[in-house]
């Protein structure tokens, strides 16, 4: 029984591991072979020392200045020869990056099993985000298990007519690897992240999405830099994510502006260090929405959609766009406000209770196994 684990990004390796690690525990009967296209090298890497993931086949596909065209027929094409000589038992694909949608393509032309891990999150509007939704949504149409994370994620399957015994329920495995590292002690090696929410409240942000660029993004940018003019005890921490439509905005209105730090991306275990210590967190990222409430932080989503409205719904996240007056008045009003701030600090998590890997892994051994 050989199931190949394809990961492309970081969110997928993080979201991954817990699976790789659940399957490598099943059974002797199981091989698990991990396959990186390095859609994201460096942010990749990063993520597999950190879970001391095996590697099996590395594409190193990624090229500077990448478009989706360029990453998407890289990965069908060299895939698709991989799949042809192994042949896989399956293929585990992780959400909706562009790594996901030509892995599962390169599945389906050869007939293999896919297997979709986070299945089933959806926006309803095919340019937010972009390509990310409709990468999902192809690729569900494409799998034969759907392992959703919420209930709300397999009612969005059961309405496209996806049959119901392809789906599980499964919680989200990014709590699994949350869990894992968040409970490990922990110090940081560099003395400004060490410091960093000590004497003053930290905000993280964290801000990427291609949907963004351009006049949305500056607009975040403007609102944080008028939020720390204007909160002499606040500071700013914002791990500055290399693609050089983010590093423009961040220069035109962050660079140099006191208690902003702006650092490299950051590996994922000092980061979910940084998360747990910081007093709130803005962000575009989707995994954050699903992290942040089982560390008891208050979200703020800078998208006007959002795949995660459980998050939304159970008060732990609120959706202010990429827009200048939402992102500062609702954070002034978090910052100054202690019982809205305590009311979504101390929701409950909607998305889990960390053993989303296993589960996925009992299913698929046992679906495989008939």
């Amino acid at each position: 029984m050989n199931i190949w684990v394809i990961m492309g990004t970081r969110p997928e390796a993080i979201k991954m591991a817990p699976v790789v690690r659940a399957l490598e525990e099943i059974s002797d009967k199981v091989q698990v072979t991990v396959c990186l296209t390095a859609q994201h090298r460096e942010l990749l890497d990063q993520v597999i020392r950190s879970f001391n993931l095996p590697v099996h086949y590395d594409l190193n596909l990624m090229t500077p200045g990448q478009t989706l065209v360029e990453i998407t027929s890289r990965v069908l094409e060299r895939l698709s020869h991989l799949f042809s000589e192994k042949k896989p038992s399956t293929v585990l694909v992780h959400g909706d990056t562009t790594t996901t949608l030509s892995a599962g393509f390169a599945s389906y032309y050869q007939q293999i099993p896919i297997g979709h891990v986070e299945a089933g999150l959806r926006t309803y509007d095919k340019y937010h985000p972009f390509p990310e939704e409709m990468n999902r949504r192809l690729v569900d149409a494409l799998s034969d298990f759907l392992y959703a994370p919420t209930e709300q994620a397999k009612k969005n399957l059961l309405a496209e007519h996806i049959e119901e015994e392809k789906i599980l329920v499964t919680g989200n495995t990014g709590i699994d690897a949350l869990l894992y590292i968040a409970e490990k002690p922990y110090r940081f090696e560099d003395a400004l992240l060490e410091r960093l929410g000590t004497e003053r409240r930290l905000i993280v942000l964290t801000a990427h999405r291609r949907e963004s660029f351009g006049s949305p993004m500056e607009e975040i940018f403007q609102a944080v830099a008028d939020l720390v003019d204007k909160n002499d005890d606040i500071e700013v921490l914002f791990p500055v994510h290399p693609n050089p439509n983010v590093v423009a905005s961040v220069k035109k209105y962050l660079q140099d502006k006191e208690r902003v730090y702006l650092i490299p991306p950051l590996e994922y275990v000092p980061f979910v260090h940084l998360l747990k210590k910081c007093y709130l967190i803005l962000t575009d990222s989707g995994g954050i929405q699903e992290e942040a409430p089982s560390l008891g932080k208050p979200v703020l989503v800078l998208r006007d959609v959002t795949e995660r409205p459980e998050a939304v719904q159970a008060g732990t996240a609120l959706l202010v766009g990429p827009h200048y007056e939402r992102i500062l008045d609702t954070a002034q009003k978090l910052l100054d406000d202690k019982d809205m701030y305590q009311d979504m600090a101390n929701k409950s998590n909607p998305y889990g209770d960390g053993k989303a890997g296993k589960r996925i892994a009992g299913h698929l051994y046992k679906e495989l196994s008939k």
